[in-house]
């Protein structure tokens, strides 16, 4: 897993990913912030795209996006073709990326407190992939959305 993380908001996730990114930074990883950097209004598809392209283009990518809900991040990144999970609790974020593979973490700051968001982050960075079968319903999945 690389010790890089990508991270988006818009301005109703912007306190939270500010959060984060600190919380990021002390446990060693290198983070891109892809914006914005301020609370003015702005919209959440611009900033998503930004972090999906850069974790597309590499394959040991990680990203967080955060906005009020986390709805409209996880919409788009999903619609880019990378698999990209709303988890609003520690299970759901061990479960995208074991059985899912999820390369980005979704969250939102007006749904989700900043010790939980901090709980779900850590699970979801130190969750392997499980492989073997899920890979199967992966490869389905990339299959029936062509």
């Amino acid at each position: 897993m690389s010790k890089t993380i990508v991270i988006g908001s818009d301005h109703g996730g912007y306190a939270l990913k500010q959060v984060l990114i600190k919380a990021l930074a002390d446990w060693g990883y290198a983070v891109e912030d892809q914006g914005p950097d301020c609370l003015e209004s702005c919209d959440y598809p611009l900033f998503a795209a930004k972090v999906v392209d850069r974790v597309k283009a590499d394959d040991a990518a990680l990203g967080v996006l955060v906005c009020g809900t986390g709805q409209g991040m996880t919409m788009t990144a999903n619609r880019m073709g990378v698999r990209a999970a709303l988890c609003t609790n520690e299970f759901l974020a061990r479960m995208a990326r074991e059985h899912n593979d999820a390369r980005i973490l979704c969250l939102g700051e007006r749904v989700t407190g900043q010790g939980l968001a901090l709980a779900i982050l850590k699970t979801f960075l130190d969750t392997e992939f499980g492989g073997e079968r899920h890979q199967r319903r992966i490869d389905l999945i990339d299959a029936v959305s062509k």
